[in-house]
């Protein structure tokens, strides 16, 4: 673990003035962000106020992103409550321990990746699984929303159930009408934004900055009129509440053995959606400024950051996008930026937390419902299907899986879908005869190029490496070309793709040597890689690798072409 970050030793002083600003502006204006999240998590809403802090702060010191922000997120507080609500009432003592418990465990398991180096694990999920399980994430967190703007008569755990809830809801009142305008507002504001974003001019730029800012002063408008017009004493309108006068840091209170096994299972896939969230955005941060991550390093951030939510806040976190876009937009230029954000919002929590009592429920789920609009990408859905069929299934059926399933059946499933994807793929290699290209040694596909063969020798290239999932795609192949050519004396297995060969391969391979034997065939191996010869020397049923496939070892394609071609 790092003490000392290598931005702070020592801290280039020029950056100072931006890194403040930047802290600065990022803490208000994530405010009403970090307070629909706890909502969104079935959690008071100055947890979230709270979990910006000491969580922010460790991670700035820990990690090895320079601009990430961690805090609240929506996907790490949608699974908060959809793993928490059966087993305690939201907002309940024990739904707070057990939300305590959830982000201890996950910050405990984060850390103990990072001590044994585990980072790579952020590849388990590949790039279309993680799009599916996030659109499918967005349209499960937009439908939980709703509750506040319509009554309904349930939660909506699953796009079904919230279907259900709709047929049989109140769909008028204040809470919609403020709910709706709220939205209705907030989204033009995001498209407006996103206009002005792509111009470079100061004028552009400070229109931007108040249509970032202007999610907090609609809270303040709002919250001035509830105030002033006491609309929660004549009207049905949800409002925050009280907050707790309680301090931001305090020891969790763990729950029952009973209770905490059952969140062993969410807390490994907890820590593993903030591990592939975490590290990915981090990863596309460093290279788009020419910065180096490490990934372990990742791990042991977002690790103490949770284990300090559980004391400070009592909800799990994660690598925000809009917070970290917020914080870059803001002119974020290293970490010290989220720890002046940090001590900001411990200043908001400690002296200006109850001035949102009276924020309107149906605003911070409108502010929910836009944050996860943007987080729905169809785009990258259709663009999956259209360059691979199998990558499309997958993100497509990893979508729908956490939309009807739930999270956890989703993340199963984008697990099992990104295996499936990589073993089908693996158990079909490309197959392919080769020839010769007219005067050079390079050798290409039959198919594909004009070449020089020899009618006696049959070259296959084989571009995967051997393993018991795809011999028979390769022995099909073989027998295929072995119908097509009856004079053949030679074949010749271009291995230069093969990584390696498993116990099950390299028996086929002298099975195959031995059946070529009896028709007069030989069989030989052509640029195979040195790590891949020394085990097939090394295998206990192989005498020497020549003898055993009654052939040859080229060193090249061009070297069998020459020795083979009389």
């Amino acid at each position: 673990m790092r003490w000392r970050p290598d931005w702070a030793a020592p801290y280039p002083r020029e950056h100072l003035g931006s890194d403040v600003v930047a802290g600065l502006v990022t803490a208000l204006l994530v405010i009403p962000q970090s307070l629909a999240y706890a909502l969104l998590a079935g959690l008071p809403p100055q947890a979230g106020l709270y979990a910006s802090i000491l969580p922010a702060i460790a991670y700035a010191w820990l990690g090895s992103s320079r601009v990430q922000a961690v805090g609240p997120v929506a996907i790490t507080s949608l699974m908060t409550y959809a793993v928490l609500s059966p087993l305690a009432t939201p907002g309940s003592p024990l739904y707070l321990s057990l939300a305590a418990t959830l982000a201890l465990g996950c910050g405990l398991l984060l850390i103990a990746a990072a001590w044994l180096r585990l980072g790579f694990l952020a590849q388990l999920l590949s790039r279309p699984v993680i799009n599916g399980f996030i659109s499918g994430s967005a349209i499960l967190i937009i439908l939980s929303q709703l509750k506040y703007f319509f009554t309904l008569p349930s939660a909506a755990p699953d796009v079904g159930a919230a279907i259900a809830a709709l047929g049989q809801g109140e769909f008028w009142d204040i809470n919609s009408s403020i709910g709706l305008g709220s939205l209705l507002i907030l989204a033009l504001t995001r498209r407006c934004a996103t206009h002005y974003r792509s111009m470079q001019t100061p004028g552009a730029r400070g229109v931007l900055f108040l249509l970032r800012l202007l999610p907090l002063l609609l809270i303040f408008a709002a919250t001035a009129l509830v105030a002033n017009f006491a609309l929660t004493t004549h009207y049905p309108l949800r409002v925050v509440g009280s907050f707790s006068t309680a301090t931001p840091l305090q020891l969790p209170v763990l729950p029952s053995l009973t209770h905490v096994s059952n969140l062993l299972l969410p807390m490994a896939l907890l820590a593993l959606v903030g591990m592939v969230q975490n590290i990915s955005m981090a990863q596309t941060l460093a290279s788009k400024r020419r910065e180096r991550i490490d990934s372990n390093a990742e791990l042991h951030g977002l690790g103490w950051a949770n284990l300090l939510a559980a004391g400070c806040g009592g909800m799990p976190v994660g690598g925000g996008l809009s917070r970290t876009a917020i914080n870059v937009a803001a002119g974020a230029q290293t970490p010290l930026a989220s720890i002046v954000a940090g001590v900001v919002m411990l200043v908001v929590a400690l002296g200006a937390a109850p001035l949102f009592a009276q924020v309107p429920l149906a605003m911070l789920a409108a502010s929910i419902i836009v944050a996860a609009w943007g987080m729905l990408d169809l785009h990258a859905l259709r663009r999956a299907w259209q360059y691979d069929r199998a990558d499309g299934i997958a993100a497509l059926g990893t979508a729908l899986g956490v939309g009807f399933l739930g999270l956890e059946s989703g993340i199963a499933l984008g697990v099992l879908f990104s295996l499936a994807t990589h073993l089908y793929r693996a158990s079909t290699p490309h197959i392919a005869i080769v020839g010769r290209l007219p005067n050079s040694t390079h050798f290409r596909n039959i198919e594909r190029h004009k070449v020089d063969t020899l009618a006696h020798v049959l070259f296959l290239r084989i571009d995967e490496s051997l393993f018991f999932g795809n011999l028979a795609a390769v022995e099909s192949r073989l027998r295929d070309a072995l119908a097509q050519q009856n004079a053949l004396r030679d074949v010749v297995f271009i291995m230069s793709a093969v990584n390696w060969i498993d116990a099950t391969a390299a028996e086929a391979l002298a099975d195959w040597a031995e059946e070529l034997a009896l028709r007069g065939i030989r069989l030989h191996l052509a640029e195979i890689k040195g790590p891949v010869q020394d085990r097939l020397a090394h295998a206990p049923w192989w005498q020497t690798p020549e003898q055993k496939l009654h052939g040859k070892i080229f060193l090249s394609a061009h070297d069998a072409y020459e020795a083979l071609k009389s």
